[in-house]
C-alpha cells in the first residue's frame, strides 16, 4: 500500500535547478535513507512532501488518515516552557478530551434527566479513548521514553531556553517519538546526539513498525536501520534497494558501466566524424559520408557522466609553539552552577585528543574554558607561549544575510576575489553556493565556508566542536585526512568514534569528571 506518492516534481533556487520531474513513492513498513551530498536538495524535498514549500511543478498526495511526525533541523522551542511541558504536548488531543470531562461534569448539575443520559455517555466514550491510548499512565511513558534519550540527567523541569543544541534536538526527537505518528520524517538526528543515545535511538527505529524516511550522513547509522536508499544527485531520484554499502556498490558500479558507454560513443563518434571529413569531399565516397552523417545525427549522444565536486582540505600550520598547550589545574567547568569536579589536565604539542560524552555534560564548555572564551568557576588554566588555536564551533550563529563570499572576504579583506572563491571552491562550493546568502545555505554548506575560514588561518592548535555535523560523507572522509595530515596540536569534540579513533592519541571521557548521574 502506497503511503506518499510523489509525481513529477520539479522546483529551483534562485535560477538553479534542485529538483527537476522527479517521483518517489513511501511503501507501509519501508525504512528509507534519503542521501546525497551537501546542497543537493535533502532538506528542501522534505520541506515539500511535508507541506512546508510548494514546488513549482507536479504533485505531493498523501493517503489518508495518515499521521507525519517530522523533525528538522530548524525546528523551535517556546522560552518559559519546561521539557516535560513540551513532551507533554505530545498527548495535547488526549489531554484536550480530559477538558471536554470536567466541563461535561460541570453542567452534568443543570441538565434534564434525558440530557444526563447523553452526557454520561459522552463521558463514558472519551473515558474509553483515555483509557485505551494510556492515558493515565502518560508521565510513565514521557520518562521511560526522555530517559532513552538522556534528558532524565538534564532535568524535565529545566526551561528549553536553557538548553544547548543537542539537548534541545533531545528534546524535539523525544516528543515525536512520545507522538508515535505513523511515519516519521528524521532530518539528520543524530547530528546532537552522543553515542549511547545513538544507539538507542538505532535499536528504536529497528523495533519501529511504520515507515520512515532518514535524511543521514551518519553510514554506520543507515547501515543499521534502512532497508532502502534514494539517492538525490544533480536535481534527480534514484531507488536502490538495500543500505547504504549496497546502495555504493551499485552506485559506484554504475558510474563505470556510465563512464565506459559514453567513452564508447565518443570513440564512435570520432571514428565516424573522421570518416565524413576524409571522404565528403571524394565523389566515388561521398554517398557513404552522406549515409554517415545521417547515421550521426540521429545518434542519441548520452551526456558525459558529471563528477561530483570533491572539497580538498588542508590546515595551514603557524610557527612551532611552547612544549606546554595548556595546562589546568583544578578547573571546575560551569556557569552558574558547576558541571564537573575540579580537573586537572595537561596537553603537550603535537598530542590528539578527543572528547566524548554524553550531551550536556560540558564538552563545548571545556573547549571555551580551555581558550579563556569564558572563565572556569574555580581553577586556572595557564596556557603555553606562542600559541595560534583555530576554533571550530559547533553550531553558526543566528540569522546571517552575508554571502559565503562576504563571509570569508570580511575575515580576510586582504585576499582577492579571486583567491577567497578559489579558497570556498576547494572546500567543495559551487559558484551558486559562493552567491548564496549563508542563512539559505544547507547544513554542510555553512559547515564548509566555516572551515574555509578556520584554514586560510596559520594555526598550531586546532579546537574542533563537532565539526562532522552535518557533513556529507566524502567531505567527513576529506576533513578526517587533513586532520591526520596536520602536524599541529588538536583537540576534537565528536560523537562519531570512527571518525577519531585511529588517528587521537588520547580520548578523554568526561563521564568520568560530571557531577551528574550519568
Amino acid at each position: 500500500m502506497s503511503i506518499l506518492n510523489v509525481e513529477s516534481v520539479s522546483h529551483g533556487f534562485g535560477g538553479r535547478k534542485i529538483f527537476e520531474d522527479v517521483s518517489f513513492r513511501l511503501l507501509k513498513g519501508e525504512h528509507v535513507g534519503f542521501v546525497g551530498a551537501n546542497g543537493e536538495g535533502k532538506s528542501t524535498f522534505l520541506d515539500i512532501i511535508t507541506g512546508k514549500l510548494m514546488p513549482d511543478k507536479g504533485k505531493v498526495e498523501w493517503s489518508s488518515r495518515v499521521t507525519v511526525g517530522y523533525l528538522d533541523q530548524l525546528t523551535a522551542l517556546t522560552k518559559g516552557k519546561t521539557i516535560r511541558d513540551v513532551l507533554k504536548e505530545a498527548f495535547q488531543g488526549m489531554y484536550d478530551l480530559e477538558a471536554e470531562t470536567l466541563q461535561i461534569y460541570d453542567r452534568m448539575g443543570s441538565v434534564s434527566e434525558d440530557e444526563m443520559n447523553k452526557l454520561l455517555e459522552d463521558v463514558g466514550e472519551i473515558q474509553s479513548i483515555l483509557e485505551n491510548n494510556g492515558f493515565y499512565s502518560l508521565d510513565a511513558k514521557v520518562e521511560e521514553i526522555a530517559n532513552g534519550l538522556g534528558l532524565g540527567e538534564v532535568g524535565l523541569d529545566k526551561d528549553v531556553d536553557d538548553l544547548s543544541g543537542g539537548q534541545r534536538t533531545k528534546v524535539l526527537l523525544t516528543k515525536l517519538l512520545l507522538q508515535n505518528p505513523s511515519i516519521l520524517i528524521l532530518d539528520e538526528p543524530t547530528n546532537f546526539l552522543d553515542v549511547e543515545h545513538i544507539e538507542w535511538l538505532r535499536r528504536y527505529l529497528n523495533q519501529y513498525e511504520n515507515a520512515f524516511i532518514l535524511v543521514s550522513h551518519d553510514v554506520s547509522f543507515l547501515n543499521s536501520v534502512v532497508n532502502l536508499i534514494y539517492h538525490v544527485e544533480n536535481a534527480s531520484l534514484t531507488r536502490y534497494t538495500g543500505n547504504y554499502e549496497q546502495f555504493m556498490a551499485l552506485f559506484e558500479n554504475q558510474k563505470v558501466l556510465e563512464i565506459k558507454a559514453y567513452d564508447k560513443q565518443q570513440k564512435e563518434v570520432d571514428r565516424m566524424e573522421d570518416f565524413i571529413a576524409k571522404n565528403r569531399a571524394r565523389f566515388s565516397t561521398t554517398g557513404r559520408a552522406k549515409s554517415r552523417q545521417k547515421q550521426l545525427e540521429k545518434m542519441d549522444l548520452l551526456d558525459k557522466p558529471r563528477e561530483k565536486i570533491q572539497p580538498t582540505f588542508k590546515f595551514r600550520e603557524a610557527r612551532t609553539p611552547s612544549k606546554m598547550i595548556f595546562e589546568a589545574r583544578d578547573i571546575v567547568l560551569g556557569y552558574d552552577e558547576p558541571l564537573t569536579r575540579p580537573l586537572n589536565l595537561k596537553l603537550e604539542r603535537g598530542q590528539k585528543v578527543a572528547i566524548r560524552g554524553v550531551n550536556g555534560l560540558g564538552k563545548s564548555t571545556l573547549l571555551k574554558t580551555l581558550l579563556a572564551y569564558i572563565p572556569p568557576v574555580s581553577g586556572e588554566v595557564e596556557l603555553g607561549d606562542f600559541l595560534f588555536p583555530g576554533y571550530f564551533e559547533q553550531e553558526s550563529k543566528g540569522r546571517n544575510e552575508k554571502t559565503a563570499l562576504d563571509e570569508v572576504w570580511g575575515e580576510f579583506p586582504g585576499l582577492s576575489n579571486s583567491e577567497v572563491r578559489g579558497a570556498l571552491a576547494r572546500c567543495g562550493l559551487t559558484k551558486e553556493h559562493i552567491s548564496s546568502k549563508m542563512m539559505v545555505l544547507s547544513g554542510g554548506e555553512n559547515a564548509k565556508v566555516r572551515l574555509c575560514k578556520l584554514m586560510l588561518k596559520d594555526v598550531n592548535w586546532l579546537v574542533l566542536d563537532e565539526p562532522t555535523n552535518h557533513l556529507d560523507v566524502d567531505a567527513k572522509e576529506e576533513l578526517k585526512r587533513a586532520i591526520k595530515e596536520y602536524r599541529g596540536t588538536v583537540i576534537v569534540v565528536s560523537h562519531e568514534p570512527e571518525f577519531y579513533e585511529d588517528w587521537v592519541t588520547n580520548v578523554w571521557n568526561l563521564e568520568e569528571w560530571t557531577t551528574k548521574i550519568v
